[in-house]
């Protein structure tokens, strides 16, 4: 499979909720920017979360990435309404799996982030892949490490 198959060409123009106005109300709210240190590319994410109910209740994305970290970006923002923090982890670690250690691609709400796999034999692209994911993870762990 190519890394730039049609699939993740298809997926990177439908990212969702770009510089979307977050409706906030009593929602717990974090903001993460990452940049890859290699290309350049950065994910801006912003995060309205329920604690309550233990989901994320609206987002905001600022994707400036290449191809591939707006296909990852795109299946976070599919995605992200309604998804627990820990789905969220599981898919970023199975991610990481995948390309760093020929993991199996992750499943459940984010099973589409197979279609990146041909990416693992591509380790400098590994990061601009990552950067939505590890955006949304830092604005969690920064979240529980208030409370």
């Amino acid at each position: 499979m190519s890394v730039y198959n049609s699939k993740v060409i298809e997926l990177a123009t439908q990212i969702e909720n770009i510089d979307n106005a977050l409706e906030i109300n009593d929602n717990l709210f974090g903001e993460a920017k990452k940049t890859s240190r290699i290309c350049g590319s950065t994910i801006g994410l912003k995060i309205s979360y329920n604690n309550k109910d233990n989901v994320v209740m609206d987002f905001s994305i600022d994707p400036k990435a290449c191809a591939l970290g707006q296909a990852s970006a795109a299946i976070l923002s599919r995605n992200l309404i309604g998804a627990t923090p820990q789905e969220i982890f599981k898919a970023r670690d199975d991610l990481r799996s995948m390309l760093k250690e020929n993991g199996k691609p992750p499943e459940g709400r984010f099973w589409e982030l197979r279609y990146l796999e041909a990416v693992a034999d591509y380790p400098p692209r590994h990061a601009s892949v990552m950067l939505a994911w590890e955006a949304a993870c830092a604005i969690f762990d920064e979240m529980f490490a208030k409370e």
